[in-house]
């Protein structure tokens, strides 16, 4: 008994010596990122030989009267609302398709994927060939089709964020499509088998069969799908630069100015701090909502 018990203290302290790295990167590099960001959101910015100084709410006070970081907050959850059902049911769909048994299946799923693997800078610059007016391809398609005249998609208030929305799309769906892909070929053919045998239509065996077993990979690709929502800067900082009239800036890239172009640290860390605070309420709620709908098997 006591040689047992033992045995088991020895296999916890193992366990425990195996984690610890882990652990130990995991606090390093974000638990103790996140409590020196909250602690700073209530100091002053050091500037010079003035160091920091305690103000308490005074950041969240100038950040509740800060008429730009609404703005920004309405263009990420217009962003987030428009761009995540767009890019998990286009994913979808080009999963099923791939699913299938075509004819040059290979070179169609490297098609979908190909804009997962090109580095963000690229494709921003890809893009901004396709936007450039005059000179680009969509105006150049407007203008010999359809005699239309050329449009400034970045350089207007009602145009700018849905073009860096449709980047947003074109690159992350080829990405979820992959794990969409992954779950459908885990599916028996037995279960085709025996809904064809029962007379049921694509539709039904789809909506009955196939999409329930899929909310697993739907609750984890919607999870990264809003994480994505809210972390983009790169398409921002090559494309718009936050403009016309911070029209197309959203929560990250404007953290990124408080901290980085202003220099008010003390600002980007409260904006930091609300950051994280709206991530973690999506990320449960998503949790909530599609936990009952999730079936493991």
């Amino acid at each position: 008994m006591k040689f047992a018990r033992t045995t088991a203290q020895l296999n916890w302290i193992y366990a425990w010596l195996l984690l610890s790295p882990a652990l130990l990167m995991l606090f390093a590099f974000t638990h103790y990122p996140a409590i020196v960001t909250l602690v700073s959101s209530f100091f002053s910015t050091p500037r010079g030989k003035r160091p920091a100084k305690f103000i308490g709410l005074e950041n969240y006070q100038a950040l509740i009267n800060d008429e730009v970081f609404w703005q920004v907050i309405w263009n990420n959850l217009l962003y987030a609302m428009a761009t995540i059902p767009i890019s998990v049911a286009i994913a979808l769909v080009m999963a099923l398709w791939v699913n299938g048994k075509l004819h040059g299946l290979g070179f169609l799923r490297m098609a979908y994927f190909t804009p997962t693997v090109l580095p963000l800078i690229a494709v921003a610059n890809i893009w901004l060939f396709f936007y450039t007016p005059g000179f680009g391809l969509i105006d150049q398609i407007r203008n010999g089709l359809f005699g239309l005249p050329d449009q400034n998609l970045l350089g207007q208030t009602d145009t700018v964020l849905w073009a860096v929305m449709a980047v947003a799309i074109w690159k992350e769906a080829g990405f979820f499509m992959i794990f969409y892909l992954a779950a459908l070929q885990t599916i028996p053919p037995s279960l085709k088998e025996a809904a064809d045998i029962e007379g049921a239509s694509r539709w039904t065996f789809f909506r009955r069969i196939i999409f329930p077993l899929l909310m697993p990979t739907t609750l984890f690709v919607s999870v990264n799908a809003v994480i994505n929502a809210f972390r983009l800067v790169d398409h921002i900082f090559v494309m718009t630069g936050g403009g016309p009239d911070n029209a197309s800036t959203l929560l990250l890239f404007y953290i990124y100015e408080q901290a980085f172009k202003y220099w008010q640290t003390g600002y980007a860390a409260t904006l930091t701090v609300v950051l994280l605070a709206l991530l973690s309420i999506l990320a449960i709620g998503q949790f909530f909502f599609l936990d009952r709908k999730v079936h493991y098997r």
